[in-house]
């Protein structure tokens, strides 16, 4: 058997444990072939192969985003993008638009990013500040979280949100003294408005994931677990049958549509190397930005303030289980700490319930699961895990639930972290502290949250602070840092484990499939904060170069 492509001269970092690092691998069409030094690599280069010189250049497995919501990036990319933005910059860039979509009734006007806790007295904005623009077209912005949005008076008038409208299960109409909707909408209230909005259509999404594909090439990225709708699936796998899939995609399926995919027989695994079924996803709460994550003890100066628990426990037990029944792993969205410890409690049942229906004894006490069971092996998870009560930090091991995490998340959060947990801070964002315990890390971003860009969470994980060195050189909350190797890890290797694909991904071992990650320098070595100077040099999937800088 001969190589089709051969890559020497480089430093790959394999995580593979027998043989961590080479300077060559050989790939026989979209599987590595054997790996080793340059010369018996290149000693394997079949008449027609493919012979490339990295030229010193670092290669790590193939960074997947643990962790997207990929309609969500492809629409961005046509939408206003707010980040970053004050009031008076949102409405100046408002009233440069083009007059006919300013006048364009028909036409809902989208974006995402704006973030009240970055502007002075950090107070939220209200309808008149859009109506000020826009007062004729609906408007509809989301928080940057994606757990509140915006919304001008033509948008609450279309959705006929009023002063006696009540708030809908598991969300929030902000009102103002008088009790008139402020324009701000928290969680579920959201659906008000946006079962009004003309849904995007898989032909519009399929050229806009186009798109996105190639952004993600850029960025480094072989692969992502996505966390959007039906639409998002259907386009995935349109572009699956058309041969234009160009990332490894596990598609994990929102609960209100858990009846659907149990009737059908869908399973967790289903699908191939391209395009597969993940877990079932659920909302536990909210998010730390507009203060709807479900906490144990009230906000910091909002002693009335707990947030939000999108859904309780008893009903978040009940999906879990008819999931878990039918071979569907469960993933549950959960930021406060009240929302983990309910969501630790919901796996520990089901985890009862899963040794109870295989009939096997792998408890030592109550409350501990012997993780090392090749039994019970659907991969449930926790979505972001920001802020863990410290009774709960090694529970996630112990049930051998998976820490799916943003690394990202921390460098943006910090200081809202202090503003509104005070002292619970140094139990959020607590990789170290999950790790060490014996839970997996899976990494990812929440785009369209934060960037896709993998380096800026691989920067996030080692240093904890932002680029201008804030908040100091040892970066906030230190003794959470990760080594590079463990947060590249987590983004390999450990996502690979949450997907039930380590056999096949992961890491740069023959048999496994050719997918790699290529930095013009060595990112083991070199100054962390020289990361977010540096862009990615190569993707390779499949053995296929998708992207390429030299």
């Amino acid at each position: 058997m001969l190589a089709t492509l051969v890559l020497t001269n480089g430093r790959f970092y394999t995580l593979d444990p027998a043989k961590p690092f080479v300077t060559a691998v050989a790939v026989w069409g979209d599987k590595i072939l054997a790996i080793g030094s340059d010369d018996d690599m290149k000693s394997l280069l079949g008449a027609d192969g493919e012979w490339v010189d990295l030229n010193g250049r670092t290669v790590t497995p193939g960074l997947v985003d643990a962790h997207v919501h990929f309609q969500g990036v492809a629409l961005q990319l046509q939408r206003i993008n707010l980040v970053g933005l004050s009031i008076e910059e949102i409405q100046k860039r408002l009233a440069s638009l083009p007059d006919g979509r300013k006048t364009n009734s028909d036409h809902w006007l989208q974006g995402r990013g704006w973030l009240q806790d970055k502007w002075p007295g950090r107070t939220f904005p209200t309808s008149a500040d859009l109506d000020k623009v826009l007062p004729h077209i609906p408007v509809f912005f989301k928080h940057k979280s994606g757990h509140a949005a915006w919304a001008n008076s033509r948008a609450l008038r279309i959705a006929g949100i009023g002063s006696h409208t009540p708030d809908p299960p598991g969300g929030q109409i902000q009102r103002d003294e008088n009790g008139r909707p402020t324009g701000i909408l928290f969680e579920d209230a959201m659906t008000l408005i946006t079962d009004h909005i003309p849904q995007t259509t898989t032909a519009e999404l399929v050229p806009a994931m186009r798109q996105a594909q190639e952004l993600c090439w850029q960025a480094g990225l072989t692969g992502l677990h996505d966390f959007d709708g039906r639409t998002s699936f259907r386009a995935l796998q349109i572009l699956r049958e058309n041969g234009e899939l160009g990332l490894r995609v596990v598609k994990n399926i929102p609960v209100y549509r858990l009846e659907h995919a149990i009737g059908v027989g869908l399973r967790s695994g289903f699908g191939d190397d391209w395009l597969r079924i993940g877990g079932v996803k659920i909302f536990a709460d909210g998010a730390l930005g507009p203060r709807t994550a479900a906490m144990l003890a009230p906000y910091e100066g909002e002693p009335d303030n707990t947030g939000i628990m999108v859904t309780d426990k008893e009903e978040m037990l009940e999906k879990a289980s008819a999931a878990s029944a039918n071979g569907l792993s469960v993933t549950v969205h959960a930021i406060g700490d009240r929302a983990n410890h309910d969501v630790l409690d919901v796996y520990e049942a089901l985890r009862r319930e899963e040794a109870k229906r295989l009939k096997i004894e792998d408890w030592h006490a109550p409350g501990e699961f012997n993780h090392q069971s090749s039994i019970i092996n659907l991969r449930h998870r926790i979505e972001h895990a920001q802020i863990l009560h410290p009774s709960d930090l090694n529970r996630l091991a112990r049930l051998n639930v998976i820490a799916s995490m943003q690394p990202t998340h921390a460098i943006t959060d910090m200081e809202t972290a202090v503003r509104y947990w005070g002292k619970r801070t140094p139990y959020s964002y607590a990789w170290r502290t999950m790790l060490d315990s014996g839970a997996v890390l899976a990494f990812g971003s929440d785009a369209p949250i934060e960037s896709i860009a993998p380096l800026p969470g691989l920067h996030a994980a080692v240093t904890r602070r932002r680029l201008n060195a804030f908040p100091g050189p040892d970066g906030w909350h230190p003794e959470q840092k990760l080594t590079m190797r463990e947060a590249v890890h987590a983004f390999t290797l450990g996502a690979a484990y949450a997907a039930g694909q380590e056999t096949r991904q992961g890491s740069i071992t023959p048999g496994k499939l050719a997918d790699f990650t290529i930095f013009p320098r060595d990112i083991f070595t070199i100054p962390p904060d020289e990361l977010l100077d540096m862009e990615v040099a190569g993707t390779v999937v499949g053995g296929l170069f998708k992207y390429r800088a030299w």
